[in-house]
């Protein structure tokens, strides 16, 4: 019988309890769940577990599961479980907590290991690969990830269905660690991070901030064609601001924020919408003017844990790609259907054309502001936008923004991972909260329809997206030095100059290695930096006003007029259009 994965990787991690119980017998057992590309579990004992574990630990998993061992589901009592898990004061703690509300009592019973448990699980150890799953890590972890709370072990492990498929996955895992932004941002000169003065912002080189700069003209170039507005708000806003938007009462832990000396507190931008909001309040706006589109490249500033700040992927300071587009009910749908078409259309410029989508709902009362009769209008344009025009997506229950419900696009690179990057977001509360309006077709005032907006999302995530999907072998238009002209020795100086003179006429960004090194170090040094062209000239380039050419990733080399080379790098560095 075959098993869901997550079934397998559930199973897997009660295996991984049993064996550490067996191994460590006054281990506490917290809890496992199953995750993307395998499980967890956190333990509570002396023993301080490292790499010199991983093997011990998977040679028992492998044994257990060869004996066959059964997975037995019991239904008890709540008297009964208290009994079961009287030595487990992680478990005890959560039936001392738990509120039946109708739910029964599960426990699973593998080997001479019990785990409070709603399953389901294989029928038996025979079902699970003995030879499918390895050891990660062991990192820390606060019970309930309270940081009040006991700091516990947490072992990682990836775990899939076969060794074939983990072999495949292992595979990804290392090329993506050869190709981990932060690697790249060091061989490309793009990019640095100084942790003890400014956790999790980014230190823009000359190279990584023409990437940088040239993602947002891209994006600012086809906004301009498509009718967007360009604005730009203050960084420092009004403590009161966010509690009017609503965002201060959900994330204000997150919010950088300061007294000034008149006693108002001051919070540094930590999203661009109020702001927005702001700007469409002034002056009359009539139906005439509708839609009306206002972006605005905003630098933002959220505080993240320390332990979760990775690279470009996850910072504390970002800018957004963010948008928002004022409309009425009429032209809802026709504006969700053009923003989901021009994401798509920007990823496919960018080489993602693997694209899946996810309408998000409400989250929980807490979590949200409005009625649920707004909720279900506005949950429910949504899905008639997507239905209508045939767009497929996934339901992500739970996953919407505060104010309202969104469609969140995901990418996949060229490594087969899954990120999520462009999103819309429809909010009928926003506007109520700051009385928006603009005058209808009968002179009367009406609210208008909010969709924030985000394609790229956060600028530098993608950008580290992208730098990792390729490699760093960036698309000609992007890339911050496409040409480097290398002279075979001193006396060619002069001719790469003029070469590199005429690129830059051209309007193509070059320069000369002028170097006292030797070529072949050189290249060597340039290729390492994810040079797209290296152009090589010496006396018979010089003589024939050529270039000799060699590509990033190919072997050989070619030589080619001067000239025609330039008129080539002309047309291959300008934006897609």
């Amino acid at each position: 019988m075959s098993y869901p994965i997550e079934t397998i990787r559930h199973s897997l991690a009660h295996v991984m309890a049993a064996a550490v119980k067996k191994l460590y017998p006054d281990v506490k057992f917290a809890g496992g769940p199953a995750i993307e590309n395998g499980f967890y579990y956190d333990f509570d004992t002396e023993h301080r577990f490292s790499e010199e574990d991983f093997a011990a630990i998977e040679k028992e998993m492998k044994s257990l599961i060869k004996s066959d061992g059964r997975f037995d589901q019991k239904i008890v009592s709540l008297d009964e479980a208290k009994q079961i898990f009287a030595d487990q004061p992680y478990k005890m703690e959560w039936l001392n907590e738990y509120d039946a509300n109708g739910e029964q009592l599960s426990v699973y019973t593998f080997r001479d290991f019990v785990d409070l448990c709603r399953g389901p699980h294989v029928a038996s150890s025979k079902d699970l690969p003995k030879d499918g799953f390895k050891i990660k890590s062991v990192a820390g972890a606060y019970w309930k990830g309270d940081s009040k709370n006991k700091m516990l072990q947490r072992i990682y492990v990836d775990a899939f269905a076969s060794a074939e498929e983990l072999e495949q996955y292992l595979k990804m895992v290392e090329e993506a660690a050869a190709r981990d932004n932060r690697k790249l941002g060091k061989d490309m000169d793009l990019f640095h991070f100084e942790p003890e003065y400014a956790p999790g912002a980014v230190f823009w080189h000359d190279k990584g901030y023409k990437i940088y700069r040239k993602l947002i003209e891209y994006i600012r170039w086809r906004q301009e064609k498509a009718g967007y507005q360009e604005i730009s708000t203050p960084s420092v806003m009004d403590r009161c601001l966010w509690e009017r938007s609503g965002h201060w009462a959900k994330y204000g832990a997150h919010n950088y924020s300061g007294k000034t000396q008149d006693g108002k507190v001051f919070c540094v931008k930590p999203m661009s919408c109020p702001g927005g909001m702001l700007v469409f309040g002034q002056g009359i706006k009539s139906y005439k003017d509708l839609p009306l589109y206002l972006a605005e490249f905003g630098k933002v500033n959220r505080y993240e844990a320390a332990g979760s700040l990775a690279g470009l992927m996850r910072v504390r300071e970002f800018t957004q790609d963010d948008a928002h587009i004022f409309c009425t009910e009429d032209q809802l749908e026709a504006e969700v259907v053009k923003i989901l078409r021009f994401i798509k259309d920007i990823y496919g410029k960018f080489g993602f054309d693997k694209i899946s989508m996810k309408l998000a709902t409400r989250p929980n009362s807490e979590f949200r502001i409005g009625s649920d009769e707004v909720w279900d209008k506005a949950e429910g344009a949504l899905k008639h936008a997507l239905d209508a025009n045939g767009i497929e997506y996934e339901i992500a229950e739970g996953d919407a923004a505060f104010y309202g419900p969104k469609i969140d696009n995901y990418l996949r690179d060229s490594m087969g991972r899954v990120w999520q990057c462009g999103t819309v977001q429809l909010d009928m509360n926003l506007p109520e909260r700051f009385d928006l309006s603009y005058i209808g077709e009968d002179g009367e005032k009406h609210r208008p329809i909010m969709l924030h907006r985000a394609m790229l999302g956060s600028i530098e995530r993608f950008m580290g997206i992208l730098l990792e999907s390729t490699g760093g072998n960036l698309p000609l238009w992007l890339s911050p030095e496409p040409v480097v002209v290398v002279p075979v020795s001193e006396k060619f100086r002069d001719y790469a100059n003029d070469v590199v003179e005429k690129l830059r006429d051209a309007g193509v960004s070059s320069r000369a290695d002028l170097r006292d090194e030797k070529v072949n170090y050189k290249i060597r040094e340039l290729s390492l930096a994810k040079t797209p062209i290296i152009a090589v000239v010496g006396d018979k380039e010089m003589g024939d006003k050529t270039v000799t050419l060699r590509y990033l990733g190919k072997d050989g080399q070619e030589a080619v007029a001067l000239d025609k080379f330039v008129a080539q790098m002309t047309e291959s560095v300008k934006m897609p259009k």
